[in-house]
């Protein structure tokens, strides 16, 4: 007997019906997470975000800023559920596309010092790291650093 085929994740605009959805998800992978109105800051400023839906279930999210001709991803996230699974590749994928639409020629984004594996990613991707943002993100003991990299469009 064969195997079902696998899901393919589906991507749209997010929309202000997805922000609960998201909120949900928000708080199970981040010590330190966005806050609804961070979300509706986000839309409400015109951000380029999207969800990325398996089943009609939303397992994966990204907002980009774009400022002039350079994208700056603010946040990318997969359901601690859908980790391990190709799905932030694939997100990451689909902004790096939206980002080459909208003519950016560089795309930036941050990230946890301490987070190797979405280094590691990024990395494979192009990303290349460009300096230290020292004492970016907050922690329960204080502050940790972010790693600033940039990948040329």
């Amino acid at each position: 007997m064969s195997a079902l085929p696998q899901q393919q994740p589906q991507f749209r605009l997010m929309s202000y019906e997805d922000l609960i959805a998201v909120c949900r998800i928000e708080p199970t992978i981040y010590s330190h997470p966005w806050t609804y109105g961070n979300f509706k800051d986000s839309l409400d400023s015109g951000y380029c975000a999207w969800v990325m839906e398996m089943s009609g279930e939303i397992v994966a999210y990204a907002l980009l800023m774009m400022v002039l001709d350079e994208a700056h991803l603010l946040n990318i996230s997969v359901s601690q559920h859908y980790q391990g699974q190709g799905l932030g590749r694939s997100m990451l994928a689909q902004m790096i596309t939206v980002a080459r639409q909208r003519l950016a020629g560089n795309m930036f984004l941050e990230v946890r010092t301490s987070n190797r594996k979405a280094i590691s990613l990024y990395e494979a991707m192009g990303f290349c790291e460009m300096g230290i943002r020292r004492h970016y993100y907050p922690t329960s003991q204080g502050r940790e650093d972010a790693v600033l990299m940039g990948l040329a469009l």
